[in-house]
Parts: structure tokens; sequence; C-alpha cells
């Protein structure tokens, strides 16, 4: 499946784009937003790059002028999801490589998300979390009418083995 907006291709990932990944996923700024360790080698991308290509709503996010990967976005579903707790609910994570900020792609890319989520697979809430001090994630989900549900305070989250406070956002038919 593909998604596409007036700037944007999401889609699926694919082995070759690992050189793309490890170049933005290694500033350990990004992981820290986003809730993983700065990758260290390219293998590492080309895992985690093989994990995204069997996700089922996982994508590349390519922007048309460039041609290349400049950061991911995807949607979670069912069992998938780490928010969500019913059938009819989704999750959403995003990041854009630094290099790429200031672009309006994470807005893009999340409507792009929501559209699917709304009107193709008619889930009723689409859930997402942001850590404390991620401001640029707060405005990207604020932008597309995420509105503030709940926090989870000092929290372990398993990827980084760090504590750490999300703060929840839900849209519910907000496109």
């Amino acid at each position: 499946m593909e998604l596409e907006t007036k700037r944007l291709l999401l889609r699926p990932w694919r082995l070759e784009d690992a050189d793309d990944m490890y170049e933005l996923a290694r500033d350990p700024e990004i992981g820290a937003g986003c809730g993983f360790n700065a990758h260290k080698s390219i293998e590492e991308s080309r895992d985690i790059v093989r994990m995204f290509m069997d996700s089922r709503a996982t994508f590349a996010v390519v922007p048309k002028d460039l041609g290349r990967v400049v950061g991911t976005a995807g949607l979670k579903l069912g069992d998938e999801c780490s928010l969500g707790s019913s059938e009819d609910e989704g999750d959403i994570g995003y990041w854009i490589g630094k290099p790429f900020w200031g672009n309006g792609y994470a807005p893009e890319a999340v409507s792009a998300l929501l559209k699917l989520a709304f009107e193709e697979l008619r889930l009723k809430r689409v859930w997402a979390g942001y850590f404390d001090g991620n401001d640029r994630s707060k405005r990207v989900l604020e932008k597309r009418g995420f509105v503030y549900h709940h926090t989870n305070k000092d929290i372990l989250w398993k990827l980084t083995g760090k504590v750490v406070t999300e703060h929840v956002m839900l849209c519910e038919q907000c496109i």
C-alpha cells in the first residue's frame, strides 16, 4: 500500500532504504525525541528496515521532489497498538530526519495517516504520544487536530531503558 499527498509519497520500506535510515537515525537527537537509541551501524538500520517491511502500515516518507527517504510514519492497528485499546482504534508514530525539519513533512504525513485511518479503515479514534520536551511533535499533533488526553509519568521505555514522561493525545475524526 502507498499513500500520496501533494508533496509526499508514503511507501513501504525497502532494504535499499537502510542507507538513508542510517544517515538520519544515527543522530542522537532524533532517537531521544522518538524513543529509540541512535543507530550505531548500517546493519542496525537494515534490521529496523526489515522490521518495518513486515509491518502492515509503516511507511518510508519520501518527498516527491527529493526521491529519498527523509523519515518514517506509521499506523498501528489492533494488537500492534501501544496506546489504543479496541479494534476500532489505532495509534500513529513518526519521525523526520533533522536535516529536513521545518518543511512541513511531518504534519503532511500525519494527515495522510489520518485519512487512511478514518476514511478507509473506519477507525473511531487515533492516539499518538510524544515525550516530555518534544515540542515539535506536540505541535505536529495539534496542527492535525489532536487534543491532550493524559500523561504517563516516569515510565520505563523498553527500547532505550530510560525513564520518560509520555504525553498522550487523541484524535476523533479530526481530518
